[in-house]
């Protein structure tokens, strides 16, 4: 592989390689709220309501308790634990309004790390950002918003089908760039998915600890293109390794679909120049060691990579 300032020029064979290092592209985590950080394992035993509905759940009293600095902070942490596990990129809901959109900058500044920022609670947030993330049809109807966001060039995206079904077809009549959750998507829905071809992103993780069940990752991924996201900080660490892991042994998902979810797919949801190793791509490169106790033997190494790999196998992120 060849990269000149930045970008894969040049993907060729060679004979002459004896290396056990396994290259692929960096993850793209399609989901996640790092604003929880402040809040890692809160709220045992809580409904998914109390832990996260607007405005009053858990993690919203707790943000709006959370100092600038102590918020800050904790994001920073974990985009470096991200960016350490081989996540390049990520797809950030964010609370707060304009302040905590500010306060992500913050924590993203000197980290080499790509972001997407869909702001929250208001236009002047989404104003601030790359676009407005609603979080979810049940909540408010968000005309105003889509309309704001479409005049202003930006991604809309909505969290749906989380709870049940009631909120999907208001969801998909916003005409969103891409759609969060969808555990409970119906046929109908799935038809509508594969006539708008909307992304969706899943995070099944966040859904089991949640108890609303498990999103049909077989049956998405028959319909429309399906990324793969985190969620809350503070149900789950922000690892991708694990969420592939999860997906790959709960699901009929093969195991180079799961890779795609984790990376390409990501990336062309919200168009960014990276998740797949070819010509003319950002060289956001993860390079895991094969040689490791926990890889050497690996007969297969797409599998290898989803369903065994960790952060101790990463022997260097490229950005």
């Amino acid at each position: 592989m060849v990269v000149e300032d930045g970008t894969i020029a040049a993907v060729e064979e060679t004979s002459e390689a004896d290396s056990t290092d396994l290259i692929l592209p960096a993850f793209v985590n399609a989901h996640t709220h790092l604003g929880d950080s402040i809040a890692k394992e809160a709220g045992a035993g809580l409904t998914l309501d109390e832990l996260v509905a607007p405005p009053d759940g858990l993690k919203h009293r707790l943000l709006r308790a959370a100092s600038d600095e102590e918020l800050t902070a904790a994001m920073e942490r974990s985009l470096r634990y991200m960016q350490q596990g081989g996540t390049g990129a990520f797809i950030e809901f964010r609370e707060g309004g304009v302040p905590g959109v500010r306060a992500l900058s913050r924590a993203v500044e000197g980290l080499d790390i790509e972001s997407v920022v869909f702001g929250r609670e208001s236009i002047a947030a989404m104003e601030e950002s790359d676009g407005f993330g609603a979080s979810g049809a049940r909540d408010s109807e968000f005309g105003r918003e889509r309309e704001a966001t479409r005049k202003a060039g930006k991604l809309f995206a909505i969290h749906a089908g989380e709870r049940d079904a009631a909120d999907i077809d208001p969801a998909l009549s916003l005409a969103p760039d891409m759609l969060v959750h969808m555990v409970y998507a119906e046929s109908d829905h799935l038809a509508r998915l594969e006539t708008t071809q909307t992304p969706v992103v899943v995070c099944p993780r966040s859904n089991l600890v949640t108890g609303v069940g498990l999103p049909p990752v077989r049956k998405l991924l028959d319909h429309t293109s399906v990324a793969l996201g985190t969620d809350n900080v503070m149900l789950n660490s922000p690892s991708m390794f694990r969420e592939m892991e999860f997906v790959s042994k709960l699901t009929e998902v093969s195991a180079r679909e799961i890779l795609r979810m984790a990376t390409i797919a990501g990336a062309d949801a919200v168009g960014l120049n990276c998740g797949l190793i070819e010509e003319g791509r950002d060289a956001r490169l993860l390079i895991l060691d094969g040689g490791t106790d926990n890889l050497a033997g690996a007969r297969n190494p797409v599998r290898a990579v989803v369903r065994r790999a960790g952060v101790s196998d990463v022997k260097e992120v490229i950005m």
